[in-house]
């Protein structure tokens, strides 16, 4: 920040963000609806091979603080972590293959119910009546879409449906496994250390599950040259999702990145219809700005919610301090009257 608002620095991260996670997102749909490659699982291995790469070399430069793994328990719960982020890019990414970008956003932006719902499940996290209440409008705006979308498919509603899950859980197993604070790593050195396990997965989930793809992958670059180039352009795009993740945070704020968040998935629908075409009805658009306003409410919610958890455990820590000082003084009183008598 400088001057009372942001930096020149600040603002082209911020444009590069909505670049990456928007161009990683139509280019994910060309490569895979479009062009015609039908290999998600590949793809994704493929970004995973690219985002591995760079960020050690982006390790090795020193542009972000070396964080180590610090116990085998620690890099069990990256393990963990890993494995659950592997299925939301690949849900994501199958679902592309089947749905308009624009039902795909729409069916993402319900990742803060998922993330409340596990929060309670698994962190036994209670929200304030007003966090629930802003979760009405994000399903039931979803629904609305998903009855309304004209190229509905159910496989794809599906797949978006697992990633979005896996997405929110990844968030809720982060906030619950990672919460020492020597153990916390930022996005680009927990991508550095998933990065290995990702890619085991993937290999073999390829192997199994799309074993032609490679042949066609090489086949594809030898008929059009112009392939090749296109999905290199999106693993270099997947990777610096990631990097200006970092970087956004870091001359940000998470506040801020969470704000962007939520207009990103805007931007790229509006984006998308104009690229690819794709029909869409009133019914689904009025659906999906209910949930996108839902999410927003949730967002001030939580924010509200966060800040008067702060201040109870504040006055908490303040009645703590009181009744031991309390304790201490009536001690002392009683050694005087000791004393006295």
């Amino acid at each position: 920040m400088s001057g009372g608002g942001m930096s020149t620095f600040s603002l082209a991260m911020i444009a590069a963000w909505y670049f990456s996670n928007i161009g990683v997102i139509l280019l994910n749909k060309y490569l895979l609806s479009v062009w015609g490659f039908k290999y998600p699982i590949f793809l994704t291995m493929c970004h995973m091979i690219m985002c591995a790469f760079l960020a050690l070399c982006v390790r090795i430069s020193g542009a972000v603080p070396r964080q180590a793994i610090k116990s085998r328990r620690h890099l069990v719960k990256v393990t963990v972590l890993a494995v659950v982020f592997v299925a939301s890019v690949v849900g994501g990414n199958v679902s592309l293959r089947f749905i308009p970008v624009s039902f795909n956003q729409a069916i993402g932006a319900t990742t803060p119910f998922f993330t409340a719902v596990l929060s309670l499940f698994i962190m036994r996290e209670k929200e304030t009546l007003e966090v629930y209440l802003t979760l009405v409008p994000i399903v039931l705006g979803i629904v609305l879409a998903s009855n309304s979308e004209p190229l509905f498919h159910l496989w794809g509603f599906l797949a978006c449906f697992s990633a979005t899950f896996a997405r929110a859980l990844k968030s809720v197993l982060q906030g619950l496994l990672l919460t020492n604070e020597s153990e916390k790593l930022d996005s680009l050195n927990l991508l550095l250390y998933m990065s290995p396990v990702a890619l085991l997965v993937l290999v073999v989930a390829t192997a199994v599950m799309e074993p032609a793809a490679a042949g066609v992958f090489v086949e594809n670059c030898a008929d059009n040259p112009l392939f090749f180039w296109a999905v290199l352009l999106n693993c270099v795009i997947a990777f610096s999702v990631n990097l200006t993740n970092f970087l956004v945070t870091k001359c940000t704020s998470p506040l801020t990145l969470q704000v962007l968040g939520n207009a990103k998935g805007a931007v790229a629908v509006v984006i998308s219809i104009l690229i690819f075409k794709n029909p869409v009805s009133s019914a689904g658009m009025v659906g999906y700005t209910i949930t996108v306003l839902g999410v927003v409410f949730y967002s001030e919610a939580k924010k509200r919610s966060t800040l008067l958890k702060k201040r109870a455990e504040l006055r908490a820590v303040q009645v703590a301090h009181e009744l031991q000082e309390l304790q201490v003084q009536g001690a002392e009183h009683k050694v005087v009257m000791m004393g006295v008598q």
